[in-house]
């Protein structure tokens, strides 16, 4: 599956198709597209207290995420919107089987302003999709507008180390990978965010957290998860999943890939 690397490029409908939804619940749980299951998602809220907020979660995927939010974490109210209408219609269905449509709605949107009025929300999410946007200070614009005055910006990315030129096992990680990456740094996120009108910037690294989950996932990869990998997707398509995670784990253990989790407060 050789495809052409995307980078610092809008994100596209149908990155996230049929294999790689299912590849990606394998590994990482059902309706989650990204790693650390409900574990993470309470990690990325400690310190934060979302009871009876409004809350608005940009790239909200399959709708497992925006479930935890309502169920768990006592959200007033979730919409959840994606790229993708696949997905957000499979995120509605995920939200009614859970008991939580009344309360959780998502939307299919297209890139650039949100269809949402100033203050509309107390908080917003995200959870590994900002990656997919190419202008921080365009979306964190944007985040800003939607938000109440004091509102929280609170999020789970993929971010880089240092900055400058790719190194080409970075590039090989995107072209295997086969999505779009818009990574910025910790210093560049932290400043887009006092740009756009946001204090109290908080930035946690996860790298050393994830470095060791994705060890784990390889070698599961490698052995017991591989006949299932291949009778799902096929052989050809299985192994170049291996074959994506070991360059994965090779970059996070270089550090050029560091996930992060981040704050602000909208001032």
């Amino acid at each position: 599956m050789d495809v052409n690397v995307r980078i610092d490029q809008p994100a596209q409908v149908g990155e996230y198709d049929e294999g790689m939804q299912t590849m990606l619940q394998l590994v990482w749980g059902d309706g989650f597209l990204s790693p650390g299951g409900p574990e993470e998602v309470a990690r990325i809220l400690e310190g934060e207290d979302i009871r009876g907020a409004r809350i608005l979660d940009v790239g909200s995927g399959l709708g497992a995420v925006d479930v935890l939010l309502s169920r768990d974490h006592g959200a007033a109210s979730v919409v959840g919107i994606d790229l993708e209408p696949e997905l957000v219609a499979r995120a509605r269905e995920r939200a009614a089987r859970s008991g939580v449509g009344d309360r959780v709605s998502f939307q299919a949107v297209a890139p650039g302003p949100m269809p949402f009025a100033d203050g509309t929300f107390d908080v917003v999410f995200s959870k590994d999709s900002l990656v997919q946007i190419p202008s921080k200070a365009e979306i964190f614009a944007e985040v800003r507008r939607v938000l109440v005055p004091g509102g929280r910006f609170i999020a789970g990315d993929w971010l880089r180390g240092g900055s400058g030129p790719y190194s080409e096992a970075m590039l090989e990680y995107f072209r295997l990978e086969g999505i779009t990456y818009n990574l910025a740094s910790a210093p560049e996120m932290a400043a887009a965010l006092e740009d756009a009108g946001f204090g109290e910037v908080r930035l946690r690294d996860r790298n050393a957290w994830y470095t060791a989950l994705a060890r784990e996932e390889l070698a599961r990869m490698e052995a017991d998860w591989l006949p299932t990998m291949i009778a799902r997707l096929g052989e050809p398509r299985a192994r170049h999943f291996v074959a994506n995670w070991r360059q994965l784990v090779r970059v996070l253990e270089s550090g050029e890939l560091r996930p992060a989790h981040v704050s602000a407060r909208a001032s």
